[in-house]
């Protein structure tokens, strides 16, 4: 499973989710969205434009997964570095990995990034 995971604030564009995918690596073998569970409505345009299922995922299943990046407002909160890594690896199960650090959309409202499972 390839999960790209998603990190956004309201009103984030289907051009910004986009382009944070993209500069994360493209959407070439993804099979997976994964976001937290309140922002999955966020989500469909682009699983629609990708047809690709949205993993929403509860904040509880983030809290505590190490990330490379770390933003101290989404530790606070959600006791994580990053969402879009965090949600990336918790969708993509036991023994993920990270393809690199998240990618920010140009104007700063989307996250992405991509994570590799072992099955």
């Amino acid at each position: 499973m390839i999960v790209a995971g998603f990190g956004f604030r309201s009103g984030a564009t289907l051009g910004a989710l986009q382009e944070a995918l993209a500069k994360a690596g493209g959407p070439s073998g993804v099979t997976h969205l994964a976001t937290l569970s309140a922002k999955a409505e966020g989500l469909r345009p682009l699983a629609l434009a990708l047809d690709l299922p949205v993993v929403a995922l509860e904040a509880e299943l983030l809290r505590g997964i190490p990330t490379p990046t770390r933003s101290s407002r989404v530790v606070a909160m959600f006791g994580t570095g990053s969402i879009s890594e965090a949600a990336a690896l918790a969708a993509a199960g036991e023994g993920a990995c990270l393809r690199g650090p998240r990618s920010v959309s140009s104007d700063g409202t989307a996250t992405a990034a991509i994570a590799e499972g072992l099955g």
